[in-house]
């Protein structure tokens, strides 16, 4: 059993959570990236709650041992562009998931950020988070979240509250662990009773 040490995400620029894996998994170590986009928390003048939200998720949902990168960085396209290149070309992040930015404002920018790293679009990323969205808030259709891949990481966009994080990230997470395989990426095995990994039949290890 690998040993891992089960730590709480603080709020650094620059910090890194080992979460537990299941003794019994069949998965790998997989390194995760988050990033927080937020002119106010990154200056400190609140708390940020959507990056804890994922770290939570990834918590509970995943039974295979993960690596969290965590990053909190103002609504600027370079800063943010920069984190994306790092976690994915030199950390080696597998996933990057993000939150905040995705709005019509002026200052939202983290989609254009993304599309600039990404070598390809995924679209369903962005049309599924919209539907998720829309079935409880009407301004949902003002989100431009997406998802994209650059060289073997995943990138997508996630809302910016917590209660929205979790309505989302739930279900699309289901697609997200085969998408890694097809990226010649670690095998992330789940716990079923939180999220159920999408595999074709023979692409599991179970």
């Amino acid at each position: 059993m690998r040993n891992m040490v089960n730590c709480e995400l603080v709020n650094e620029l620059d910090s890194v959570s080992l979460l537990h894996g299941n003794a019994d998994t069949c998965g790998d170590l997989a390194k995760i990236g988050i990033i927080t986009v937020s002119d106010r928390a990154s200056r400190g003048e609140y708390e940020d709650e959507g990056g804890p939200a994922i770290h939570d998720f990834l918590r509970e949902a995943i039974a295979s041992p993960v690596e969290v990168h965590y990053r909190c960085v103002p609504d600027e396209l370079s800063q943010i562009t920069n984190e994306l290149i790092h976690l994915s070309d030199v950390i080696g992040c597998s996933v990057i998931v993000t939150t905040g930015g995705t709005g019509p404002a002026v200052r939202d920018v983290t989609p254009e950020a993304t599309s600039v790293v990404c070598d390809r679009i995924l679209d369903g990323f962005g049309e599924q988070m919209r539907a998720i969205s829309l079935q409880y808030v009407p301004t949902a259709i003002l989100s431009r979240q997406l998802g994209g891949i650059r060289g073997e990481s995943l990138i997508f966009n996630l809302p910016g509250r917590p209660k929205a994080i979790r309505e989302t990230i739930d279900s699309i997470w289901q697609a997200v662990p085969y998408c890694v395989d097809l990226l010649n990426g670690p095998y992330i095995d789940m716990v079923d009773a939180v999220c159920t990994a999408f595999r074709p039949k023979g692409a599991s290890r179970r």
